[in-house]
């Protein structure tokens, strides 16, 4: 912390302070405290330990985010209890996102059963006002209450892009968790508008943000849920909540795994290079470890085969990609030899557009191989099987149709705004 020259509090929370950085007026400091609260600050109790437990778990989720690609307000980690953001004007809506009914929903809407599964998720608005205890607002009343933040108007628009962000952190998340046998239930985050007009997913997000319940196990809950149910809160009642607190900060440990997803590029010949790089970019642009190698089913079958038995015999998770032109035997020679997924991505030529995609399309019976045509085709398409058992892999999906969304809609705020 003494590398950062503290400014002014600029905020003051139940649970975190937030300070101004004298060297740099676009950042921020947030400092976590040992306080845990509940109902809108009617429960509140001193746990030491605590903040460092937030700000480990903060850190983390960001990180996995920033690692899906999804746009956060979070820089870096300060110390054991405080991290460096973006400093961004917070929009006041807790935009919350439940894939289970439970809690207060149940109260605001009875008659519908605890449990019952929301495909797609729910998404629910809150206005941060303690003292109304967080009136639900719908996106009618958000848009019409016109917040200006860093000089965003925040509109229908805005809205859309900020809802579409909602429900992409939640499933990235969602999906994590289950990968430790873990489900999220529900989840609220926070946005704030940075000081370059940029929208992002800010403040924290801790075990006072959502409901986990480990094999989905409601008896089993680690979140702040076992602190709210609690009448009277006895210093055993809160070491437990600590351990809970704890052991998802120690869960998130395993949710950014190393790269292990492996895509295996096979050229039937040395000049097919400049095709097979531009698949290996959209591959390492999605986060996958990749691998060139060139072998011709046709005049090395041998040495195509001796290829393939070292990949099988890996323990890796392949997908290969075989391309060839002219006549394809290297990708149904593959298929036919291994059960890893292959897709053909034959580099095509003006002059013969017709019989070299032919060659790859029309495969002998019992083959399985799969044709795409573009670079980009094929590298989305390896990244879609991998994204089966690598959540990392499938939150880089996920994000990446957030993207084109937001691109599409900034777009066409463009060219509606565009005076001709």
């Amino acid at each position: 912390m003494a590398e950062y020259k503290l400014g002014k509090l600029l905020i003051e929370g139940k649970t975190k302070k937030v300070y101004e950085l004298v060297d740099d007026p676009n950042l921020c400091l947030l400092q976590s405290k040992d306080r845990i609260t509940a109902g809108d600050g009617v429960k509140s109790h001193e746990l030491e330990g605590k903040a460092a437990i937030s700000t480990a778990t903060t850190v983390k989720v960001f990180q996995l985010l920033d690692q899906a690609g999804i746009k956060t307000a979070f820089v870096k980690i300060a110390s054991e209890t405080a991290f460096i953001s973006k400093k961004c004007e917070m929009i006041p809506i807790e935009w919350v996102t439940r894939r289970l009914a439970t809690g207060s929903f149940l109260r605001r809407n009875p008659g519908v059963p605890e449990g019952f599964r929301f495909n797609p998720p729910c998404q629910e608005t809150f206005f941060k006002d303690d003292a109304n205890h967080d009136p639900q607002w719908s996106t009618a009343q958000i848009i019409s209450a016109g917040f200006v933040l860093n000089g965003v108007v925040l509109g229908k628009d805005e809205v859309d892009i900020i809802n579409r962000t909602t429900l992409a952190v939640f499933e990235v998340l969602e999906r994590a968790w289950a990968s430790r046998d873990c489900a999220l239930i529900d989840m609220k985050i926070e946005f704030g508008v940075d000081t370059s007009g940029e929208i992002l997913v800010a403040d924290i997000i801790d075990s006072d943000s959502w409901r986990l319940w480990p094999s989905g196990d409601k008896r089993l809950m680690k979140d702040k849920q076992v602190y709210r149910n609690l009448s009277a809160v006895t210093q055993a009642d809160l070491d437990t909540v600590k351990r809970n607190f704890k052991w998802v900060a120690d869960q998130l440990d395993y949710l950014v795994p190393p790269p292990s997803a492996l895509v295996v590029i096979l050229m039937g010949s040395p000049s097919d290079e400049e095709h097979c790089k531009k698949i290996a970019k959209h591959v390492t642009d999605l986060g996958l470890r990749v691998q060139l190698r060139v072998s011709s089913a046709h005049k090395a079958t041998e040495e195509t085969l001796h290829i393939l038995a070292e990949y099988e015999g890996s323990g890796e998770k392949v997908v290969l990609i075989a391309v060839a032109g002219r006549s394809n035997g290297l990708g149904p020679v593959l298929s036919g030899n291994t059960p890893l997924p292959v897709i053909n991505c034959p580099p095509t030529r003006p002059d013969n557009v017709a019989l070299d995609i032919w060659s790859s399309l029309n495969v002998p019976s019992g083959l399985g191989c799969t044709t795409v045509l573009y670079p980009e085709s094929a590298a989305l398409a390896a990244a879609q099987i991998h994204a089966l058992h690598d959540h990392l892999v499938w939150s880089r999906l996920r994000v990446k149709q957030l993207t084109n969304f937001i691109a599409l809609k900034n777009a066409d705020i463009t060219l509606r705004n565009l005076t001709l």
